[in-house]
């Protein structure tokens, strides 16, 4: 055990690691002499009975450096985001309500490999958070269930939050696990596109850009990046120029506020094209001027070429 022990010493700076004598054990509780860890938060110390090994004490150490209902804060980003945690959480602006009560409960309870959260939606990181996961002010309450990792898979709770039990919550994560959930996507309503720029959201997405019979060049974009804000009347003179174009589609897609199975954008802006026999999509690296777009089309988009050869040069007239 001791062995062990000091190899989680070495490798984790998280914890401040002490050696006690053995008649310490029993006055902090310990029915054995083993590992121990004291926190300032719910029951303490808690006390390892597992096998004496350096992963189960990490990972006893791991499981234990957590409330059992965190409260959202920044000391949690690492711990949920950074393991890879997954975490259900309950976004509530309400104080001492009687589903906060059974949500308490639930974590006491079904405490296990989920974790459980608590989060508002109007302040500093808790409303980030909100923002990251798609939950407004108009939604509280609603309980979320996420999956950190590439996917940032994320799950509603489908049933009303004022009667939740421990028992419906349990069965959420049953249905979780069996994987009989389908994933929730943020996504704003779906526009009237009437202009030549179209505007693509959760919801219409795939009908658009999987559209076999159009060529489709997109915009993936965040409102606060500057590049994007630099690219956007660029993006808008494309767009007018194929306006008579009706199977080329120069579109744009908030990143922030809408999501699409299977999609992951890592960076602003980002561009993919889609043309009529790759709907796999294909990243865009080349220059961003107006000339380099339609360059680009003339050369990779069937039916821009067609279209321009159909069209009269200047000098001709």
């Amino acid at each position: 055990m001791f062995d062990s022990y000091m190899t989680a010493a070495k490798t984790d700076d998280k914890f401040i690691f002490y050696h006690a004598h053995g008649d310490c054990a029993a006055d902090w509780g310990a029915s054995t002499n083993s590992v121990s860890v004291l926190r300032t938060f719910d029951a303490s110390p808690v006390h390892y009975a597992g096998e004496a090994t350096h992963e189960g004490i990490t990972a006893f150490m791991e499981k234990n450096s957590v409330p059992t209902l965190i409260e959202f804060t920044e000391d949690f980003i690492e711990p949920i985001f950074g393991k890879g945690k997954t975490a259900v959480i309950l976004f509530t602006n309400e104080k001492d309500s009687s589903y906060g009560q059974v949500w308490a409960e639930a974590a006491s309870q079904l405490k296990g490999d989920i974790l459980f959260v608590v989060s508002g939606t109007k302040d500093g990181i808790q409303s980030r958070l909100a923002e990251f996961i798609g939950v407004t002010d108009a939604d509280t309450p609603t309980i979320r269930l996420l999956v950190p990792g590439d996917e940032m898979a994320k799950y509603l709770y489908p049933g009303s939050i004022a009667s939740i039990t421990i028992d419906s919550i349990k069965t959420f994560f049953e249905d979780f696990k069996a994987g009989k959930l389908v994933t929730h996507l943020k996504s704003e309503p779906i526009p009237e596109n009437t202009g030549a720029l179209t505007t693509l959201v959760g919801l219409n997405h795939d009908s658009i850009v999987m559209d076999t019979t159009k060529d489709v060049l997109v915009k993936y974009y965040a409102p606060w990046c500057g590049h994007c804000k630099k690219l956007a009347p660029i993006w808008e003179e494309l767009a007018e120029s194929v306006a008579d174009m009706p199977d080329v589609v120069i579109a744009k897609f908030d990143a922030t506020l809408n999501e699409v199975k299977g999609l992951q954008i890592k960076g602003y802006p980002t561009l993919k094209w889609f043309p009529k026999d790759n709907k796999n999509g294909v990243d865009y690296d080349e220059g961003r001027e107006l000339p380099d777009f339609k360059k680009f089309l003339e050369k990779n988009s069937s039916a821009y070429k067609a279209h321009s050869a159909d069209t009269p040069k200047s000098e001709e007239l």
